[in-house]
């Protein structure tokens, strides 16, 4: 949820990408006749009628302001976004959504970018495929899936790469098939070159892992879902220094749902830490931070935090509210 404005969009059509895998192509509402920009790497936030907020990578071309194009795979275990998504919305449809953000993004000065994607984690990979070749950089794409059936983009990705080796396909369920050589992988980049991985968590692990010795800064990870479960412990309290409002966390509740039951309005969507919306800037205290947004050094800084699911290691926290 949030306060800013929300773009309305509505759906031009929908395509099946894979088994599974859906993409839904969408359009300003009169007035609005051009979109916001965004960069390699960006989401948006889907704000749906059944009252959930999904954010969802987009894979167009960075530069395109007359539409955003998500791909959704249908999760078994949905929660009602991506069910609502493949189930109910139809071309046609109006659906509202937040202004793009960028929590993985693509560092353009990088000689060479490894693209390391399992699933549907290739959605901001294929934008940011689309960047590299419009500013002529340097990238290879190391793709994993299950079955061909269930990879998306495998013809887009084909014609752009040209068949010149840049593109290394993984179907590990198929006759014949090994599971995605990750460490291989990073032991084989160059030092300078830049490693991008979203996918499965189990997946995500196994990289940062193995890129562990590798300069921070050149390591890119995006989480769809979140590892740990949000700080519940409670028993602090947090003070809204704009307002000097002093609220008690109780066992149970993690930080936004104490504030939400006072009644202030916070910015918030994933409620797990990995889409950033709910980020708040922390004057005093130590956080226990459980986000997949910010980096180790920026968590060691304890400047900000997700309060969706971060919680307190002091008896006390004072946020920028």
């Amino acid at each position: 949820m949030g306060s800013g404005e929300l773009l309305q969009l509505r759906v031009l059509s929908v395509s099946l990408e894979a088994e599974g895998i859906r993409s839904f192509d969408l359009r300003p509402v009169p007035p609005l006749r051009e979109l916001p920009p965004f960069t390699a790497g960006a989401h948006i936030d889907l704000h749906l009628p059944n009252g959930l907020i999904r954010s969802y990578s987009l894979l167009n071309a960075p530069g395109e302001t007359h539409r955003y194009l998500i791909a959704v795979n249908k999760d078994p275990n949905s929660r009602g976004g991506s069910s609502y998504l493949h189930g109910t919305l139809r071309v046609g449809d109006v659906v509202s959504a937040g202004m793009p953000r960028n929590n993985f993004p693509l560092d353009e000065t990088a000689a060479h970018s490894i693209l390391i994607a399992g699933g549907i984690g290739i959605t901001p990979m294929w934008c940011m495929i689309q960047r590299l070749e419009q500013i002529g950089r340097r990238w290879t794409l190391h793709y994993a899936a299950r079955t061909r059936r269930n990879a998306a983009l495998l013809d887009a990705i084909g014609k752009l790469a040209g068949g010149d080796g840049k593109v290394e396909l993984t179907f590990d369920a198929e006759p014949g098939g090994v599971m995605l050589d990750l460490a291989g992988i990073v032991a084989r980049a160059p030092p300078d070159a830049h490693l991008y991985c979203c996918g499965p968590v189990p997946m995500l692990e196994s990289f940062e892992r193995a890129a562990a010795g590798r300069a921070p800064g050149t390591v890119h990870v995006e989480y769809f879902a979140a590892k740990d479960k949000p700080d519940t412990a409670g028993g602090f309290t947090v003070e809204l220094a704009r307002s000097g409002t002093t609220i008690f966390v109780p066992v149970g509740k993690t930080i936004l749902d104490a504030l939400i039951d006072e009644g202030v309005s916070v910015d918030y969507s994933c409620q797990e830490g990995i889409c950033g919306m709910c980020e708040v800037r922390v004057l005093e205290g130590m956080p226990d931070h459980r986000d997949l947004v910010l980096s180790a050094t920026e968590k060691a800084g304890n400047e900000s935090m997700m309060i969706c699911c971060s919680g307190a290691r002091s008896p006390k926290l004072v946020l920028d509210l």
